[in-house]
Parts: C-alpha cells; sequence; structure tokens
C-alpha cells in the first residue's frame, strides 16, 4: 500500500478545517504556501506543507491574526505554539500533535504528547477529551480519502497499546466483585476494538472480573462460558457489524444460544445501535447508547 504524501486543497481543508478558499486567499495574499504542480498542472501540496498549515491552524485558533503569522518562520511559529499549548488550550493542540504523529509515522511524538497530558490529566480524561475525538476526526479523514489506511491503523494501534498498559494497571489480584461474570467480545467481521477494551478497563477498574475475547468471534464460540459462572453479562461493540438488516436475527440467536432461560444479560453499544430502541429486545438485552452510560450501569 502506498502511503499517501502528496495532499489536495481539499484534504488540505479536512485535516485543518480551514475552508479551500480561505487557504487560497493566504497563499495569494501572504504567500503562506507553495503548492507544487503535477505534469497534468494539477496544484498539490507535500507533507511540510500541511504540517505548516497545521501549525498556522492553531495559532489562527488561539487568536493570532493571520497577517503577523505569516511573517513567521517556522522556529518562531513552533515556539510561540510550545507556549501557549498545555496552558490555554492543550485539548486542541494535543489532538493537532498526534494528528501530526498520524502524518509522519512519528511515534515518538505521540508518545511525548500522551505523557504531556499525563502530567494533569487522568488517563479517563485523556481517553475521552483526546482519544474519543481524535477517532472520530481520523474516522472522517479515512472515509473522504484525505489519508490511507495506514495512518488510521497506526494511531489506533498506540491507543490500543495505551489501554492494554492502562488495564494492566489497574488489574486487582483478585476482583471485589464477584455477582456476575463479564465477557466481552466482538462479532464476526468487526475489528474495531478501541471502545470494547476501554470498556474493559473500566469492568476491571469498577472490581468485576472479565473475560476479554476480542475480535471476530462467533456466537456459538460463546457457548463455552456457559458453565464458568450463573450470571453473566455479555458485552459487545457493534462497529460495522452486525450489519443493520441482520441486526434483528443476529440478536435473537444471541438470545436462543446465551440467555433464554438464564440470568444472563447482553449489553451493546456502537454506531449499529444507536438509531435503535430498547422496547423490542429480548429479555436482559440492553442498547447502551454512550460509554458514559455504560459507566452509570457498572
Amino acid at each position: 500500500m502506498n502511503v499517501k504524501t502528496q495532499f489536495n486543497i481539499k484534504d488540505l481543508e479536512n485535516l485543518s478545517g480551514i475552508k479551500a478558499h480561505t487557504i487560497r486567499i493566504w497563499e495569494k495574499r501572504y504567500s503562506l504556501l507553495h503548492p507544487n504542480r503535477s505534469n497534468t498542472n494539477i496544484r498539490y501540496y507535500n507533507l511540510q506543507s500541511l504540517i505548516k498549515l497545521l501549525n498556522v491552524t492553531y495559532l489562527y485558533n488561539e487568536g493570532f491574526k493571520i497577517s503577523k503569522i505569516a511573517k513567521l518562520d517556522t522556529e518562531k511559529i513552533n515556539q510561540l505554539i510550545q507556549k501557549s499549548a498545555f496552558e490555554e488550550n492543550k485539548e486542541n493542540y494535543a489532538i493537532t500533535e498526534m494528528k501530526m504523529a498520524m502524518l509522519n509515522f512519528d511515534q515518538h511524538l505521540f508518545n511525548d504528547t500522551y505523557f504531556k497530558l499525563l502530567e494533569t490529566k487522568t488517563f479517563k480524561e485523556v481517553f475521552f477529551e483526546i482519544f474519543l475525538p481524535l477517532l472520530n476526526d481520523i474516522g472522517l479523514l479515512w472515509q473522504t480519502g484525505t489519508i490511507d489506511p495506514s495512518h488510521e491503523r497506526f494511531i489506533s494501534e498506540l491507543i490500543k497499546q495505551k489501554l492494554i498498559v492502562n488495564i494492566e494497571n489497574v488489574y486487582p489480584k483478585e476482583p471485589t466483585k464477584n455477582d456476575k461474570l463479564f465477557v466481552l467480545y466482538l462479532p464476526y467481521d468487526e475489528i474495531h476494538e478501541i471502545g470494547l477494551l476501554y470498556l474493559n478497563y473500566e469492568i476491571i477498574k469498577h472490581g468485576y472480573k472479565s473475560v476479554y475475547l476480542g475480535n471476530n468471534i462467533p456466537i456459538n464460540s460463546l457457548l463455552h462460558l456457559l458453565n464458568h459462572h450463573p450470571k453473566i453479562v455479555f458485552v459487545s461493540y457493534f462497529t460495522v457489524q452486525p450489519e443493520k438488516h441482520l441486526l434483528n436475527t443476529y440478536l435473537q440467536e444471541a438470545y436462543e444460544l446465551l440467555c433464554k432461560d438464564s440470568e444472563n444479560q447482553f449489553w451493546i453499544l456502537g454506531n449499529q445501535i444507536q438509531e435503535e430502541d430498547n422496547t423490542t429486545l429480548p429479555h436482559g438485552f440492553q442498547f447502551i447508547k454512550k460509554i458514559s452510560d455504560f459507566i452509570v450501569l457498572l
């Protein structure tokens, strides 16, 4: 797979949030960027131009006039960013830095930004205030073709690493609550694991025992868990699977195999259930629209 290193003006708009016509005005009036041209005379921007625009955008959103920013060299721009970052608008700065880390495949920059955040924030705050907005932005950028799938995978894997480390950090020697067992899994062909990992973090932090199975798990594979606890809460995150027209069939099969004539429950989060309601669900099933609601249930 070829990693994207050339960007059109629409890509710049998607990544920076600055409208394309504004970027063109900045080019003409202040010589802010200097696009290259292809053999067919199509304008394009390199990675360095994109990163410069992201830095300029940060200062512009912080109240600096574009006429002043345009006169600054790269070193001065970086100095101004460092001065204001982590003092006034650390969340937006951190998200910008992590986007730059993504574009450059720079794990050191990602980690440096992450550990600076932890100096003043809990991991939970970093997850909700930084990681979730970042993933939402990256998902939109991937869907519009602004970034390559390898960029998205790079950031996702780094966030998963942080989740796994924090899960290990809160893992007790013995669970303090034994009234139920949580079993976490993703359906077959579902690979978006970050949400489920965070749920596991909260479950363990709240003192419950969990069995984390990960992705690509067929329903009938869950039958092996039924003999391990009289009350199991199955937890899943439906981001793209099962497809919406198959959702009711999937839930009915899960009920028949896992929950019928038992105290077992089934808690479901994710994009696929956001427009659904709980009124027609089998007994013991719940659609949970937000992670914060899941935490309340715990």
